[in-house]
């Protein structure tokens, strides 16, 4: 088998297995509520394939790197679904998503030309945390209707990941690691999601889950973070494996924290 005949099955590999992944968890989102399909869009499951593939065919320096690139990017994402969350509430689903993928794209080329640092990249996050958080607060409460899939929808969610995984692996040798990071944490679930379930279930609920996906967000900035330090210490393959743990940690923690919430006025009054 020739080179290029490898190159594209691996590719058309690669991008299978990314997309049947965002495919399922995103059906998991579906059925959960607002509340757990935020913690699961907010797992790394579109940025996470990216860096593996990204990780077979580059050494720890360049994950490390394009890391770095993706901790501001986490904030951009922030914003966009700020942005899309209060546009949602009145507004079509392709108003809202275009004007959120413009916001998320104008702070994308403001991060690409600033040199960043470990400390910058958190403090900007920090920042627009610190802004959106609140912000977001009171779209997050609302109930999820029951969600009828049609027959474009899992074509459409394999398609936009596969597309995103092919240009980043694609590309990565000649855009270099900045630019790999940042194609990579391309917000493909939250799009995904704004595209299929707002037209059917209505912006108010579909705002939901994004604003519920504020406090997960942060645990994936911290994911790049420790990916970022790790590789550069321990190589990609630690690096990528406490990336994922600290960001499913978060996760976890943040759920049985709702659950404790949830439980306690039970235990403490009604016993």
């Amino acid at each position: 088998m020739s080179p290029e005949s490898i190159f594209l099955l691996t590719l058309v590999l690669r991008m299978v297995i990314t997309a049947a992944f965002v495919v399922t968890a995103s059906i998991v989102t579906e059925k959960s509520g607002p509340v757990i399909g935020a913690l699961i869009a907010t797992l790394p499951i579109s940025a996470g394939p990216s860096y593996v593939f990204l990780a077979l065919d580059h050494d720890a320096a360049f994950i490390a790197e394009g890391a770095l690139a993706s901790l501001p990017i986490n904030a951009a994402t922030i914003f966009l679904g700020l942005t899309y969350v209060v546009l949602a509430q009145r507004r079509s689903a392709v108003v809202s998503c275009l004007a959120a993928v413009a916001v998320w794209i104008a702070f994308a080329s403001i991060i690409r030309a600033v040199h960043w640092t470990l400390a910058g990249g958190l403090i900007v996050n920090a920042i627009a945390f610190a802004i959106c958080v609140p912000l977001l607060a009171r779209y997050r409460h609302v109930k999820m209707p029951p969600v009828v899939r049609r027959w474009y929808d899992i074509p459409l969610r394999a398609s936009l990941v596969a597309t995103l995984v092919a240009t980043v692996v694609t590309t990565s040798g000649w855009v270099g690691p900045k630019i790999s990071g940042i194609m990579a944490l391309f917000p493909i679930v939250f799009t995904s999601m704004m595209l299929i379930l707002h037209p059917r279930i209505g912006g108010p609920p579909t705002a939901a889950v994004l604003a519920n996906s504020a406090w997960g967000l942060i645990g994936l900035g911290l994911a790049i973070a420790v990916l970022h330090v790790a590789a550069l210490q321990f190589g990609s393959v630690i690096g990528l494996s406490l990336g994922l743990a600290t960001c499913v940690s978060w996760n976890l923690a943040l759920w049985w924290k709702g659950r404790r919430k949830v439980t306690a006025p039970i235990s403490s009054e009604d016993r």
